[in-house]
């Protein structure tokens, strides 16, 4: 049985995705000669700023126009490129393994993860994975290489959903974990403790990440389509109730909406780029839309 990348990927997939490319919106810090902006100062051709020389700087670096205007000594300093670290952070709470078609909302969730990882990586950025649920269940940093992530992918295919979650508890953990600049992309349906979950958001754009959420979500979830008498299993405290569903229809349509418009508003605060990710749609076509979108916003 495939493993790795591989086991998500068709080689037509891979052809598909080898044209895309994940831009940052922000400045970033990474190890490695690149296309992002990185707050650290370098010899790279975008410029960043005036500075008055000191004895010892390079003279090639004074702006004689500036010296012209003023009859002072500046140097030119600019931003330097550096590649991109993203980290993909995977939900395998208990509810990611629920479908009502074909395919879990965690299964979708690590093939997009890998959709995504192999994106950075052939771009030659660096991409690393965490694995959480009640807390961090596996951890791997940030490396430029296909074998690293081949490996991040290996151990997700191993794993399983688990019981319960703690995601805002587990966020801020990350947030914590992750000192450098980074972009993070979150694959999780984000069902906890709403405010709290957004406070650990906030915390990631606190310490300035670039984040995306990927919020997966299986079609029953958004169109509650059920007809018939049925019994409903919390999948994460094994609550079940038996019930009409007709009867709830137009209270959970309201209900889950709000949810979801809470996210879209708290994110537009925070400058997070959010999209409700549904698992029934193919795979690859909301990758290759989405980048599309983002790098036009990036442009």
């Amino acid at each position: 049985m495939p493993e790795g990348i591989a086991s998500y990927l068709t080689p037509q997939e891979l052809q598909r995705l080898g044209r895309l490319v994940l831009q940052s919106r922000y400045v970033v810090e990474g190890s490695l000669a690149g296309r992002h902006r990185s707050p650290l100062k370098g010899a790279s051709s975008e410029f960043a700023e005036h500075r008055a020389y000191i004895a010892g700087d390079d003279p090639k670096h004074i702006d004689w126009k500036v010296l012209g205007r003023t009859d002072r000594y500046y140097v030119r300093r600019y931003e330097d490129e550096t590649n991109l670290r993203v980290y993909l952070i995977v939900d395998r709470s208990a509810s990611m393994g629920y479908t009502s078609h074909t395919r879990t909302k965690y299964d979708f969730a690590c093939h997009l993860a890998a959709a995504i990882g192999y994106v950075v990586v052939k771009a030659k950025d660096s991409v690393g994975l965490c694995l959480y649920s009640e807390g961090i269940d596996g951890m791997m940093g940030a490396r430029n290489s296909f074998a690293h992530l081949n490996n991040a992918l290996k151990f997700l295919h191993h794993q399983k959903p688990a019981a319960k979650t703690s995601t805002a508890k587990t966020l801020h953990s990350i947030a914590d974990d992750i000192r450098r600049r980074a972009l993070i992309v979150l694959f999780s349906d984000l069902l906890d403790e709403q405010e709290e979950v957004i406070k650990a958001l906030a915390h990631f754009r606190k310490q300035h990440h670039d984040v995306i959420i990927l919020q997966t979500l299986d079609p029953a979830e958004i169109e509650f389509p059920f007809k018939q008498g049925t019994e409903f299993i919390d999948l994460e405290t094994d609550e079940r109730i038996l019930t009409d569903p007709r009867a709830l229809a137009t209270d959970y349509r309201r209900a889950f909406g709000e949810f979801l418009d809470r996210y879209r508003q708290a994110c537009n605060e925070l400058n997070i780029d959010h999209r409700v990710v549904d698992t029934s749609k193919p795979l690859d076509l909301f990758v290759r839309e989405y980048l599309e979108q983002r790098k036009k916003f990036t442009a």
